[in-house]
């Protein structure tokens, strides 16, 4: 595991931009194509924003790029609250990716049906990569962390952290909101991880994840675990505040 703590969002969204750069390209050059599952919420999106500037448009090789989701909400993607439609409007729009290339979760067709089209979509990719494969590789997941410690739409003490079989599921978020999220395996199975996490409001729980009781499911972050591949946690300042020393590198 490594840990980075940036000064700020800004630093933040900037290191991870340059990384997502090079993890584009690294990928590009071994295998053809470049695969990442992104993720919702406020924190990835300086860095959506940052991936529409000219100068990585230049740098990502969208043309070989496979976009893929985390989780999504059950809604339709002009809704404010899809993760897929923030996305869309922040650097999809702007970058020349193809279309064929970006594997939404179609969140307003319900959660079942949902979970069970984008399980489809996973088991292409697996297969794309090594034929009889059951995990797809990403070449990289994103996640944030919840003030409650969730990890994608891995909350605590919900069945889903139980999945081993299944790539993707519906769920519930505590308000009863229907999600779908991908399992555990999926995001262990990656090729890099990284957790995205910025702001005060934060910083109770990355000291948790890091120093307090192991406790996965009460703390589902606290569980990823990539089993080949690297885990990376960027941090800004105010997220890392309640540290009483930063985890080793």
């Amino acid at each position: 595991m490594t840990i980075e703590i940036l000064p700020d969002g800004d630093a933040l969204a900037r290191r991870a931009a340059d990384l997502f750069a090079q993890a584009a390209q690294e990928a590009a050059a071994a295998r053809g194509r470049f695969a990442v599952a992104l993720s919702g919420g406020a924190t990835p999106q300086p860095l959506y924003r940052l991936l529409a500037r000219q100068q990585f448009t230049q740098k990502v090789p969208w043309r070989r790029a496979h976009l893929y989701w985390g989780d999504e909400r059950c809604v339709p993607p002009d809704d404010p609250a899809s993760n897929y439609g923030a996305a869309e409007r922040l650097f999809i729009r702007h970058v020349p990716v193809l279309a064929e290339n970006v594997h939404r979760v179609r969140g307003e067709d319900g959660a079942e049906r949902a979970a069970d089209a984008y399980e489809a979509d996973l088991r292409a990719l697996a297969a794309r990569e090594r034929p009889m494969s059951e995990l797809p590789v990403f070449d990289l997941v994103l996640l944030g962390l919840g003030a409650d410690g969730h990890t994608a739409s891995l909350f605590p003490h919900s069945p889903a952290l139980d999945e081993v079989e299944r790539l993707a599921v519906a769920t519930e978020a505590p308000d009863g909101s229907p999600r779908v999220t991908v399992t555990y395996p999926v995001i262990e199975a990656a090729r890099r991880v990284w957790f995205l996490v910025s702001g005060a409001e934060k910083a109770g729980m990355v000291a948790e994840v890091f120093e307090g009781l192991r406790a996965p499911k009460a703390i589902p972050a606290q569980a990823v675990a990539p089993v080949k591949g690297s885990l990376t946690w960027l941090l800004d300042q105010a997220a890392a505040a309640e540290l009483s020393s930063p985890p080793p590198g």
